[in-house]
């Protein structure tokens, strides 16, 4: 096993998360057998991300998943809060036979054995054990709250071994040398420094740092501002970064194409600045998330579109300015002449058209809503167009509706977004851009690349 700890220092937010991902993007490319897997340690968690075993944590897992393809668990996700709860049920189990529990060993031995044993759980569908953990440790160093945590790395880096173990160090350009020597002082020292900047640096700015943080010049990895966090794979790639790792780690060389990594670029490039033509996306409800406008950034790049997304809470006083045409469906009443009782099933279609004639919003309604529907109505629906393509296992439980008379019309109760990759768009979003714009099918020949079908498929 392969361990790769993303660390950083100056201030929090400097793009440790991207990076990490990053890291593993290009791994995964360029080596079509390596299994990779990421973790996240950090004293708390700032924003949730819910995985598929409803497991809240750190956001920055969304990305691991969205980046790599991959399928992560909530032990993925270490806090300080996890780590000292394991070892308080271990003391009261008996299992230190009644000595004093400390920080050193105790909760420091409890942060590398939950390392190395979450590293070895598969992630990818094939249920293979990763050879590689990508490991992001949040906040600064020089932290308080950090410090059992580098302490615990100090001392894991020697347990594994040099050869499999390699430290980057990410952090701002105008206090490259300061976080260097807080570094080294508590133990540990960086293979890699990745400097954060607004723009590339010149050779002399890096042979300076190599020289004040005692690297290589080639080990000093210049991660400036782009206009896209997917240019960043590409950008580490560019500066031999997976040279270095296989000549740190002894990874085997591969020679094959980099498949992956030439639709990451095609991906990357899709969504640049050139682009012109705009989708526009009004999204309506009270629980709307993050991982659904990322699900519909991916799909706009899908498609070479740039995405508007306009959010309101209500339908009746959306924030978008546009007027509303408002029709209910009401199958229970209207499609089938029954009373719809106590399991009313409420469908609604809007119409938004912005000022000046320009092209209509696409709508996607977000709304937490329990709907019941008896399957022996199943048929009576259906017969009216109101089709129930989806349903549980047993066939009692309906899942995912369409509508024959329109474009579009898909309603869903679970949440598609969650399985949305840069590179594999989540097939209810990109049906929407597609069937808005009525581009189902794409001359691959005019755009000179893949149709966005065979993109979103790959």
């Amino acid at each position: 096993m392969k361990y790769i700890l993303v660390m950083g220092g100056v201030i929090s937010g400097i793009g440790k998360g991207i990076i990490a991902s990053s890291v593993g993007t290009i791994l995964k490319s360029c080596f079509l057998t390596m299994h990779i897997t990421n973790q996240k340690l950090r004293f708390y968690i700032f924003t949730v991300f819910v995985l598929d075993d409803g497991g809240e944590v750190d956001l920055d897992l969304g990305n691991y998943e969205s980046f790599l393809d991959i399928r992560l668990t909530k032990d993925n996700n270490l806090t300080t809060g996890k780590i000292y709860q394991s070892v308080i049920n271990k003391e009261r189990r008996g299992d230190y036979l009644g000595k004093t529990v400390q920080v050193v060993p105790h909760i420091t031995d409890a942060i590398q054995d939950w390392v190395m044993h979450q590293a070895r759980v598969p992630v990818d569908d094939d249920g293979v054990e990763p050879q590689v953990c990508v490991i992001e440790l949040g906040g600064t160093v020089g932290d308080i709250e950090s410090m059992p945590f580098i302490e615990a790395f100090r001392q894991f880096q020697f347990k594994v071994k040099r050869e499999n173990f390699c430290n980057i160090h990410v952090s701002l350009v105008p206090q490259p040398s300061a976080t260097g020597e807080e570094l080294r002082g508590l133990g540990l020292s960086p293979d890699l420094i990745m400097c954060r900047c607004s723009t590339p640096l010149d050779n002399s700015v890096k042979e300076k740092i190599s020289m004040f943080c005692h690297v290589e010049p080639e080990q000093v990895i210049c991660v400036h501002d782009v206009s896209s966090i997917y240019r960043v794979p590409l950008l580490l790639e560019d500066q031999g970064v997976v040279g270095y790792f296989c000549r740190r780690l002894n990874l085997p060389i591969e020679t094959r194409p980099r498949k992956m990594l030439a639709k990451w670029k095609e991906m990357s490039d899709s969504g640049s600045d050139r682009l012109l033509e705009q989708c526009s996306i009004a999204l309506v409800g009270k629980y709307t998330k993050f991982s659904v406008i990322k699900a519909l950034e991916h799909s706009a790049l899908a498609i070479s579109h740039k995405l508007e997304v306009k959010v309101s809470e209500t339908l009746n006083t959306p924030k978008t300015g546009c007027p509303l045409k408002l029709s209910r469906v009401e199958p229970g009443q209207n499609l089938d002449g029954r009373p719809p009782g106590k399991t009313r099933l409420l469908l609604e279609e809007v119409l938004l058209r912005p000022a000046g004639g320009a092209h209509p919003y696409l709508l996607l309604l977000m709304f937490l809503l329990f709907a019941q529907v008896n399957p022996e109505l199943k048929q009576h629906f259906e017969e009216k167009g109101f089709r129930f393509v989806g349903q549980d296992v047993e066939g009692e439980r309906m899942e995912v509706i369409e509508l024959d008379d329109h474009l579009y019309f898909v309603g869903v109760q679970y949440h598609p977004e969650f399985t949305s990759r840069p590179i594999k768009p989540s097939q209810p979003y990109l049906g929407l851009l597609l069937g808005g714009f009525q581009r189902f099918s794409v001359d691959s020949d005019q755009s000179g690349s893949s149709s966005p079908d065979s993109r979103a498929s790959n």
